[in-house]
């Protein structure tokens, strides 16, 4: 998913604020759910963040083109681990994170759906 870097998303010194690369991975998942025609919550049911591990490499500046993509590492029973990276226009790799999200349904972990768990192995 491309995203292009806009003064809202900046502090003072025009260099993206570091929770901003954050919220481009949460974009950049539930888009992939909007691609598909699909929606990321179904019957009370969606993924939280429960665990997540960042690294930031390089900043991303005002008026920068990114690139967030979105790899599957691990299903389990209940959670999934997915590893997105952002690019910068010159194909940089500036930050990554690894997540853990766990499927829950009223308010608790569940299994995750056999549905879910075909849609995530083909992102």
């Amino acid at each position: 998913m491309k995203i292009r870097v806009y003064y809202e998303d900046t502090d003072l010194g025009g260099v993206v604020y570091h929770t901003n690369y954050i919220k481009y991975c949460e974009r950049a998942r539930s888009e992939i759910f909007f691609q598909k025609g699909l929606s990321p919550h179904k019957n009370n049911s969606f993924f939280v963040v429960k665990n997540l591990q960042a690294n930031f490499k390089l900043p991303a500046k005002f008026g920068d083109m990114l690139e967030v993509s979105t790899t599957l590492v691990k299903i389990k029973k209940a959670s999934i681990i997915l590893s997105q990276t952002i690019q910068n226009q010159n194909n940089q790799e500036i930050f990554d994170i690894s997540l853990t999200l766990a499927f829950v349904k009223d308010g608790k972990p569940v299994k995750i759906p056999n549905d879910m768990v075909l849609f995530f192995k083909n992102i």
